[in-house]
C-alpha cells in the first residue's frame, strides 16, 4: 500500500479535506490583491504645477480671482505636444497675452518657465490619495513608484528562497502560521508607513510573507488530497487567485485612499492567523523529518474527521513506515540545485523551462502593472484583466489535457508576446482595441503560469521536482522585479518597453518546443529515468540521444566488440533497448538532433534584452 492509498483507506476527499483546502484557498483571495495593490496605491493621477500669479504681475491679484480656473491654468502652465497642460513646468510669470485668441506671438522671455518648486495639484477625481499625491513621487521622482514595485518583488523573491527551505525544516503549518501574521502586521504597518523608505521596508517584508503562504498553501493542499483530485484542486487554487483580482477592483472602487485600502486588504490575515491552528501538519513531511508518531497521530485524527475512525485505530509508525519507504529512501538521497545542470537532458529541461518562468512572469507584470497606460477606466480594466483568467485557464487545462502540455504551452507564451508586438502598432485612438489586445495577451500568460505549475513538476524527477520548482519560482521572481524596471525606459523610448515584453515570450515559446511532451506520461522517480528517455519523435519516450560508437573497439552493454559484424542490442543512456543494430568495420554514427544547444541560445538570447 502507497501512502496515496493510505489516504483513500481514511477517507480520500472526505469533510476533513474539503474543509482544509476551503480553509486554505480563501486566504489566497487577498494575497492576489495585495500582489496588484499598487495598480491603485501607486496610481499616477493628472497633474501640474501649483499655479503661482506674481503680486506683480499684469492685472494683480484681483484679475485672478475673476478668470475661471480653466484660464487660470492657460497664464499660468505651458501646453506640452499634446495639448496637455505640462506636468512638471510652469510659466515664471502669468502669461496674460494667451488669453486673446489674436495673440500669435510672444516675446520668448515672457515664455520662460520654471520646475514646479511649490509642488504640485493633483487630480482627485478618480483617487483621493496615492502614495504618488502623498509623496510627490512625479517628475524627477517618477521612477519611485516603479522602483517600489520591484522592492515588493525582490521581497517575494527572498520569501520564496527563505521560507522554502525554513518549510521543509520547521514543516508547512509553522511557517505557513507565520506568513499569515507577517502580512497582517506588515500590511497594516504599510497603511501607517510615515515616509516613502519606511513604505518599501514595509512592502518587502509583504512580499516576502506572500511567497510563503503561498508555498506552504500549495504544499498542504497537494499534500492532504488524493492523487486523482490533484488537479481540481490546483485549479481551485488558481481561479481563488483570479477571483482575488476582480475582487481588488471592487475594494480600490470603494477605498480611493491608498492607506484604508492597504489596511482593508492586510487585516482579514489576522483572523487567518487565528484559525490556521486548526491546519494538520503535513503528514508525509513528518515521516520524512523522522517524527512517524506525529504522523500517525494527524492521520488518526484525520480519520475521525473523515468518518473513518476503524481504518485509523489500525495505523502505527510501522503500518506508515512501510507504506512510504519509497519516500524515505528518496528523502534520504542528497541532491543540490548543481544537479539541476549536471545531466543532458535535465540541464536541457532547466535552461528551457526557465526561460519560459522568467519570460511569463516579465510579461505579465508587464502588463498587469500598467493599466492606467490603456485610458480606460482603470476599475474596469482590472475586473476585465481578472476575467480573462477565467476561460484562459480553462482553455489550457482542456489543451493540456487533449492536445498536449508542450504545444499548450509554447502556444501560451507565443500568443502573448504577439498580442503584445501587434499592439505597439495599433493608433492610440483605438483604445478598445489596444485594451482587448492586452487583455488576451494576459490571458494567454495566465494559460502559461498554468501550464507551468503542472508541466515543470511532470518535467523533473521527484528528488530534484521541488528543487526544480523553486528554480523556476526563482526565475519567475526576477522576471518580476525586472518588469517595472523595464517600464521606466519608456519615459526615452515609447516603443521599446512593449518590444521587450513582447518579443521575451516569442523566444521562450520557441525554447518550450525543445521541452519533451509529459502528456499521459509517468512521472520519474530519479535522475537516471529521465537520462533514459527518448525525444519526442513520435515515440512515447521524451528524450533522445544521439548513439555514436567509434574507434575499432567499443564497448557496448559492459561487452567489447572488435571490428567487424555484430548483432548486439542498441546503447546510449537508454540502456537495453530492444531493437538490434548491426556494427558494421571500425564505427557506427547514429545522428540526432541536438536541441540543448538551441535551447540555450534562446534562454541567453531572451535574457540578454535585461
Amino acid at each position: 500500500m502507497t501512502f496515496a492509498e493510505l489516504l483513500d483507506s481514511i477517507g480520500g476527499m472526505g469533510r476533513f479535506q474539503i474543509i482544509h483546502v476551503a480553509l486554505l484557498v480563501i486566504p489566497v483571495l487577498m494575497t492576489a490583491s495585495h500582489n496588484l495593490l499598487q495598480n491603485f496605491s501607486a496610481a499616477v493621477p493628472g497633474h501640474h504645477c501649483q499655479i503661482r500669479v506674481a503680486a506683480n504681475s499684469t492685472g494683480g491679484t484681483n484679475v485672478t480671482q475673476r478668470l475661471s480656473a480653466k484660464d487660470l491654468l492657460r497664464v499660468s502652465i505651458p501646453m506640452d505636444g499634446d495639448w496637455e497642460p505640462e506636468k512638471c513646468r510652469r510659466f515664471v510669470t502669468a502669461q496674460w497675452q494667451l488669453l486673446n485668441p489674436n495673440a500669435t506671438v510672444v516675446n520668448g522671455t515672457e515664455m520662460e518657465t520654471e520646475p514646479c518648486t511649490d509642488g504640485w495639484t493633483y487630480d482627485k477625481s478618480i483617487f483621493t490619495n496615492t502614495i504618488i499625491m502623498e509623496w510627490d513621487l512625479v517628475c524627477n521622482l517618477r521612477t519611485l513608484g516603479q522602483m517600489a514595485q520591484s522592492i515588493y518583488m525582490a521581497g517575494v523573491l527572498v520569501g520564496a528562497l527563505l521560507f522554502g527551505s525554513l518549510a521543509d525544516r520547521f514543516g508547512r503549518k509553522a511557517l505557513l502560521s507565520w506568513s499569515y501574521l507577517q502580512m497582517a502586521v506588515s500590511g497594516t504597518c504599510t497603511a501607517f508607513s510615515p515616509n516613502f523608505t519606511a513604505y518599501c521596508i514595509f512592502r518587502f517584508l509583504v512580499g516576502m510573507a506572500l511567497s510563503g503562504i503561498v508555498l506552504n498553501c500549495m504544499s498542504l493542499v497537494v499534500e492532504w488530497v488524493p492523487t486523482n483530485v490533484r488537479t481540481i484542486a490546483g485549479t481551485v487554487v488558481g481561479y481563488c487567485a483570479t477571483i482575488g483580482q476582480i475582487v481588488l477592483a471592487g475594494l480600490a472602487y470603494a477605498l480611493p485612499d491608498w492607506r484604508w485600502l492597504q489596511f482593508t486588504a492586510s487585516m482579514p490575515f489576522f483572523i487567518f492567523f487565528l484559525y490556521s491552528w486548526w491546519f494538520a501538519e503535513s503528514a508525509r513531511w513528518l515521516v520524512l523529518s523522522g517524527k512517524p508518531d506525529q504522523a500517525v497521530q494527524v492521520l488518526k485524527k484525520v480519520a475521525q474527521i473523515n468518518r473513518r475512525k476503524e481504518e485509523g485505530d489500525k495505523l502505527d509508525t510501522e503500518v506508515l513506515k512501510s507504506n512510504m519507504q519509497k519516500e524515505m529512501a528518496l528523502a534520504q538521497s542528497s541532491y543540490t540545485l548543481y544537479s539541476l545542470v549536471r545531466t543532458p537532458n535535465v540541464r536541457r529541461i532547466s535552461c528551457c523551462i526557465s526561460s519560459v518562468w522568467f519570460a511569463t512572469s516579465f510579461a505579465f507584470y508587464g502588463l498587469a502593472m500598467d493599466l492606467q497606460h490603456f485610458g480606460f477606466n482603470i476599475y474596469l480594466i482590472q475586473v476585465a484583466f481578472g476575467s480573462i483568467d477565467i476561460p484562459a485557464k480553462l482553455g489550457a487545462a482542456i489543451g493540456m489535457s487533449f492536445i498536449g502540455r508542450r504545444f499548450t504551452q509554447a502556444a501560451s507564451v507565443i500568443l502573448a508576446g504577439l498580442a503584445i508586438l501587434v499592439n505597439i502598432f495599433v493608433p492610440r485612438e483605438l483604445k478598445a482595441l489596444r485594451t482587448s489586445l492586452a487583455v488576451l495577451g494576459k490571458g494567454c500568460l495566465a494559460s502559461s503560469f498554468n501550464c507551468l505549475y503542472l508541466y515543470t513538476g511532470e518535467l523533473y524527477p521527484t528528488v530534484i521536482r521541488q528543487t526544480g520548482m523553486g528554480l523556476g519560482s526563482t526565475m519567475a521572481r526576477v522576471g518580476g522585479i525586472v518588469a517595472p524596471v523595464v517600464r521606466v525606459t519608456g519615459e526615452y523610448f515609447p516603443y521599446l518597453p512593449p518590444i521587450i515584453y513582447g518579443t521575451a515570450p516569442i523566444i521562450s515559446g520557441i525554447a518550450a518546443i525543445f521541452l519533451p511532451e509529459t502528456l499521459n506520461v509517468p512521472l520519474p522517480d530519479t535522475i537516471e529515468e529521465v537520462e533514459r528517455g527518448t525525444w519526442p519523435n513520435g515515440s512515447t519516450r521524451p528524450y533522445p540521444q544521439p548513439v555514436s560508437i567509434g574507434c575499432s573497439t567499443t564497448e557496448v552493454n559492459g561487452a567489447r566488440f572488435l571490428g567487424g559484424v555484430k548483432r548486439c542490442r542498441s546503447v546510449g543512456v537508454n540502456g537495453p533497448d530492444p531493437q538490434l543494430v548491426k556494427i558494421r568495420h571500425s564505427s557506427i554514427e547514429v545522428n540526432t538532433p541536438k536541441p540543448i544547444f538551441i535551447c540555450v541560445c534562446l534562454s541567453l538570447f531572451s535574457f540578454s534584452f535585461f
